[in-house]
């Protein structure tokens, strides 16, 4: 997807990967800064505020501190997988972003590279099967280390995999019909081409992926695998110093990683809104920024600062998302366990399914009649927007969206305490009372 020779092709993918993977790793550091200011901000406190200006070495801080805190190792636990959980947890995590891409592609004197370590052709497919292997690294670390609270959050993070990815991978299959490609950097082209971000005619598909996010990362109100006021902190219980960190390095790489997937997937990726300039696909042998009536490709003009603006671009999408990861966390309360499971498998997966199969048939409607471009995007946005009504407010029936208390009940309300009728005693003449 590039005219790179062997060699240049080979340099600009090494420094990519040094450049992008190193950065994650700041950005992972910064983001337990920010989610403590953010839930210091929610609940009227200051946060960090003590190491560094404004707290900003505070991530400093707390890994030194982790690196100088005593490893412990239970005696009883397995101790080859107890240490090889972490490292399954942390991997597949940073992994999966390699096949994001993050910026509008940058002509150089060698060729055109594009910004996206590995643009393979089965890009979705890649992180479905990368961010499952996550899971592994969770049981393993609450069943190597031999502690019933640890293994209940093992086991519970592995139910609640299942559960949602299944309505993950549902949600992101009208994305696949409209797109036609699994490709994401052919998934961010068909956007521009479009004119509509997959934001508004897939609307309920964007409801549906980021509750199955928020439950394939583990963050509130779907954090039963660390649930504290239950199993002490679940799965990594036995962990401590660096082990420790790696599952919370894990679990914001996850966060951001989601983040960005969001943004390619229904926000456009790195395009900017409402401006046709950086609008640039590699289409046979050539960069191109769209087709003429005639069906000619037109020619892209790359620069290095159309890059950087599509890097911010998509730096503030995915931004964005992580906001919103932080601010749920310390808004919502966690889900009951029974709760979840009906969310994933009653509510879910049947909507999921059926909105599958109500987008295919639009899509098969109107091609059949030859509606394309704009008026094509404010159909499918008509028919996803009323799915989206029938979901929020007519699907769940109020038992999870308003809350675990049902109203309305004609059922009699019974007192915990037995009320009995006791004769009162009256005071006999004579008698003191209290001595």
């Amino acid at each position: 997807m590039n005219d790179l020779s062997p060699t240049a092709f080979l340099v600009s993918s090494s420094l990519k990967i040094l450049v992008v993977f190193s950065g994650l790793m700041g950005v992972i550091a910064f983001m337990t800064l920010v989610e403590r200011r953010v839930a210091g901000f929610i609940q009227d406190r200051l946060g960090p505020n003590r190491v560094g200006p404004f707290g900003i070495l505070q991530p400093a801080a707390d890994g030194i501190k982790n690196i100088l805190k005593e490893e412990t190792m239970p005696a009883t636990a397995n101790r080859f997988f107890f240490v090889l959980a972490p490292a399954l947890a942390l991997v597949p995590a940073l992994v999966t972003f390699a096949v994001i891409p993050f910026a509008a592609p940058i002509e150089t004197p060698w060729g055109t590279v594009g910004m996206v370590i590995a643009d393979i052709p089965i890009g979705i497919l890649f992180i479905l099967a990368m961010a499952s292997l996550g899971v592994y690294g969770l049981f393993l670390a609450g069943w190597a280390s031999n502690n019933k609270y640890a293994f209940l959050g093992g086991l519970r993070a592995a139910s609640q995999m299942v559960s949602y990815e299944v309505a993950l991978g549902l949600s992101i299959i009208p994305v696949l019909m409209l797109a036609g490609n699994v490709t994401l950097t052919e998934i961010v082209w068909q956007q521009q081409q479009l004119g509509f971000w997959y934001l508004l005619p897939l609307s309920l598909a964007f409801i549906l992926f980021v509750v199955s996010a928020f439950a394939e990362t583990n963050r509130l109100p779907f954090d039963l695998p660390e649930a504290e006021s239950e199993l002490v902190t679940g799965y990594h219980t036995e962990y401590s110093s660096m082990k420790f960190s790696m599952f919370m390095i894990a679990e914001f790489g996850h966060i951001l990683t989601a983040s960005a997937l969001m943004a390619t997937l229904f926000l456009g990726g790195w395009s900017i809104p409402f401006w046709s300039g950086d609008h640039m696909f590699w289409y046979e042998g050539m960069l191109i920024s769209g087709f003429t009536a005639a069906g000619e490709p037109m020619a892209a003009n790359s620069a290095w600062w159309k890059t950087l603006m599509t890097l911010a671009a998509f730096a503030v999408k995915t931004g964005f998302f992580v906001l919103v990861f932080m601010w749920v966390r310390w808004t919502l309360p966690r889900f009951r366990y029974d709760q979840v499971m009906h969310l994933g498998w009653k509510v879910m997966l049947p909507t999921a399914l059926i909105y599958v199969m109500v987008v295919a048939a639009t899509i098969l409607v109107l091609d059949q009649i030859g509606v394309e471009g704009f008026l094509f995007g404010a159909v499918l946005t008509a028919v996803s927007g009323l799915a989206t009504v029938i979901f929020v407010f007519f699907v769940d029936s109020d038992r999870l969206i308003s809350g675990s208390a049902v109203t309305g009940t004609d059922r009699e309300v019974r007192s915990p305490v037995r009320q009995v009728n006791r004769t009162p005693i009256e005071p006999t003449t004579g008698t003191t009372v209290g001595r």
